[in-house]
């Protein structure tokens, strides 16, 4: 597929999973899911059956940027893109397509989140050939995951009319339901999970974001300009900031006529909490995680992660998390682990008070 590019975004902080994920190694530089790779590395290896090394482009932040090219060094340096500051993921894509136009007139971007994990590769393969085929047609595309439960957690993605096989009409972004809802969308068979992952040109993104958030697009003329006189890093570090902070889900695949989805099946999880990496991670027969050496009596369907060396005990305890790292300590209930993030702003808040003024 001379033609297709990757687009790996690996900007987030990933504070669902503090204690290990932290500002300077966050979530998808970790290996959170079955392998032992990163889900950075295991992302970049998993697209690499369709596209290379050489047309795989990654957006991360400036912080980022020398970790992710360790991780990463199949990948050149040049298709590395630092951004100043982090502005949601249209900005993001809408970079990344700048690049790939510049690059290839007629380049087709796989958008791909870099912190996800896929379980059978075949089927996610057939899912991006499909995607490819209507991309190439001049459709917005985006990939969704057919339900398995009423999760309360994703966006959905309502499926129209088929346009060719296994591509549909995608009638309609759905934003996150509550429980009756969500029911009622598995029950349709008409919904389907917003993956994050798209398919499209790059000429044909750029002309939406054009069309639906003019200001984006300008700024984007800006750094192309920029770079043809050689300047596009200082204009990036100069005008980033300004950009709007919004999601191309909201700024444009929501707005848009010509948007199409691929329906699939391929074992996926966003890995949104501890709760899914230890679902998704090999349990004794008690439901525990938990490395060799810890201490598990009476206890069940816990997760434990601890330093090598270090003997981590439970006694009489079920359903808990807990990550045990050099500077800190968590412990949560599994029906709790997506508040962890509240963790981090409480530490941001404590930090920026005693900040001298």
């Amino acid at each position: 597929m001379p033609h297709a590019y990757a687009v790996i975004m690996a900007g987030g902080s990933g504070t669902r999973f503090w204690p290990l994920s932290r500002p300077a190694r966050p979530k998808q530089l970790l290996a959170l899911g079955p392998s032992e790779a990163s889900l950075l590395r295991a992302t970049v290896d998993r697209v690499s059956a369709l596209i290379d090394a050489e047309r795989t482009l990654v957006v991360t932040s400036s912080l980022l940027a020398d970790a992710v090219a360790a991780e990463l060094p199949d990948v050149p340096r040049e298709n590395i893109l630092a951004e100043p500051v982090g502005r949601n993921t249209a900005p993001c894509v809408g970079w990344a397509a700048s690049h790939v136009r510049r690059r290839d007139p007629d380049g087709v971007l796989v958008v791909l989140p870099s912190d996800h994990y896929i379980a059978d590769a075949a089927a996610f393969h057939r899912a991006l050939a499909r995607g490819l085929y209507a991309a190439s047609e001049g459709d917005l595309v985006a990939v969704g995951v057919r339900p398995t439960r009423p999760e309360t957690g994703y966006g959905y993605i309502e499926v129209g009319e088929e346009l060719a096989d296994d591509v549909h009409d995608a009638r309609r972004f759905v934003e996150k339901p509550n429980r009756q809802r969500a029911e009622r969308f598995l029950a349709s068979g008409h919904f389907l999970w917003n993956s994050g992952i798209f398919v499209f040109r790059a000429s044909v993104i750029l002309d939406a974001i054009a069309t639906h958030l003019p200001g984006l697009g300008a700024s984007l003329d800006a750094f192309d300009a920029a770079a043809a006189r050689g300047g596009e890093r200082e204009a990036v570090e100069q005008g980033y900031a300004e950009l709007p902070a919004i999601s191309i889900d909201h700024g444009v695949m929501e707005k848009a006529a010509n948007v199409a989805v691929v329906p699939a099946s391929f074992g996926w999880s966003d890995l949104g909490s501890w709760t899914t990496a230890w679902e998704l991670a090999a349990q004794d027969g008690e439901g525990n995680v938990a490395p060799d050496g810890a201490v598990l009596v009476d206890a069940r369907r816990s997760y434990v992660k601890a330093p090598p060396g270090k003997t981590v005990a439970l006694v009489g305890v079920d359903d808990l998390v807990v990550v045990d790292t050099a500077d800190a300590l968590l412990v949560v209930h599994r029906e709790h682990a997506q508040d962890v993030r509240r963790v981090v702003e409480a530490l941001r808040s404590r930090d920026a008070s005693q900040k001298p003024s």
